[in-house]
């Protein structure tokens, strides 16, 4: 623990200058002894599970790297939103940081993926940088300690932004089970959550990606709204190698169900275009798992537009794949996401990445014609020349 905790007093005290995080201490900590990637996650979470009960050093936090902007607050589902930019689902599976996310200026985090059983994932090495993509490949698995080991944790949250929770199947949980499975979940964390996700779209639980066809997917959202009663806000995740009459029937099923909205995308198993040819010695077409950061920006992207336009603007979408910069997440918003989220973006560009990109949305909202930031999300869909 000591370390931890002097690990990211060192953090703290040099990364505000954004420059420093990625030109030296980012090289230092992809290349150095320990650098296997899961390791220094691990490291992380556990300086952040130090930080989440140490007040007086959350306070230095926030001073560095918060950022408030009345402009880029909404409302959503009966939530309020303090600015658009999430943490994505698998960074904190287990919620370790729980009351830590908005210290680092986020204005809402996705806890999980979690399960209804505790399990280990999938066998070591399964996460690596593809850091000429900039880019990650994960095969994770579904690692976390089960959802009843999170709703202890969460029973002792703060009050403070938004919290999502993540759910997925658990791999001893056949696929015709998996109704009950995610249903489990959903029973211990309900009242613990502002809103849920079902993912069904990771590539890395064997057969999980088939329960986004609806034959598949409508008996789980079915026992999950049963269960519900309109009182929690629902979302389905997505992958973003669908075909696009797969999204669109996803679409009208979640419309049907009546979810409160659709996050796309998860990670993508696809390889083309990656500059990256080999891991650990081996093709990386040889190589399984999903790819997330910059390699996926330009399909979530074009999935949320898809999205937006099926249905008009009525259904919330959280945009999530590639964001590093405010152009990438104005471009997202645009396009239709209400939400955006990162993950392998901040790993990349460090903890200042956050309150960069939240003043830089802040300054093409003042340079736009918009009134509101709500205003701004689905805006390439018009045309005023038309």
């Amino acid at each position: 623990m000591r370390y931890c905790s002097d690990a990211l007093l060192f953090l703290l005290n040099f990364s505000p200058v954004s420059d420093f995080y990625r030109s030296i201490l980012r090289p230092v900590l992809f290349s150095g002894l320990n650098a296997d990637p899961e390791w220094l996650h691990v490291q992380t979470l556990r300086s952040l599970s130090w930080l989440n009960s140490a007040q007086w050093m959350q306070s230095q936090v926030d001073h560095l790297y918060g950022y408030e902007s009345p402009k880029l607050a909404q409302s959503l589902w009966g939530l309020t939103f303090p600015n658009p930019i999430g943490l994505a689902a698998g960074f904190d599976k287990d919620g370790v940081a729980a009351n830590v996310w908005s210290s680092f200026g986020f204005g809402f985090a996705e806890l999980g993926t979690v399960t209804f059983h505790a399990q280990p994932g999938n066998s070591q090495p399964r996460l690596f940088r593809l850091t000429e993509d900039l880019a990650a490949l994960n095969r994770m698995g579904f690692n976390n300690q089960g959802a009843a080991s999170l709703r202890s944790r969460l029973e002792h949250r703060k009050s403070g932004i938004p919290i999502g929770i993540n759910l997925g199947k658990s791999k001893i949980t056949p696929l015709e089970s998996a109704a009950e499975d995610y249903l489990g979940s959903f029973r211990l964390l309900k009242s613990l959550g502002d809103y849920f996700v079902v993912n069904v779209s990771s590539p890395n639980t064997p057969g999980l990606r088939s329960l986004q066809a609806t034959d598949q997917l409508e008996p789980i959202l079915s026992a999950l709204q049963t269960e519900n009663q309109s009182e929690k806000p629902l979302l389905v995740k997505i992958a973003p190698d669908l075909e696009w009459e797969d999204i669109s029937a996803i679409v009208d099923l979640a419309q049907r169900y009546q979810l409160s909205g659709i996050i796309a995308t998860n990670t993508t198993i696809r390889r083309d275009g990656l500059k990256t040819q080999t891991v650990r010695g081996n093709p990386i077409t040889e190589e399984a798992g999903g790819i997330s950061g910059a390699p996926v920006r330009v399909r979530s992207t074009e999935v949320i537009r898809s999205i937006w336009k099926q249905t008009g603007g009525t259904l919330p979408i959280i945009g999530v794949g590639g964001v590093f910069s405010a152009d990438d997440a104005w471009e997202k918003i645009t396009a239709g996401a209400s939400l955006v989220q990162v993950y392998t973006g901040w790993v990349y560009e460090g903890p200042t990445m956050v309150k960069r990109i939240l003043q830089g949305l802040e300054e093409r909202l003042e340079r736009s014609e918009f009134s509101s930031f709500k205003d701004a999300i689905g805006s390439d869909h018009f045309n005023p020349a038309e």
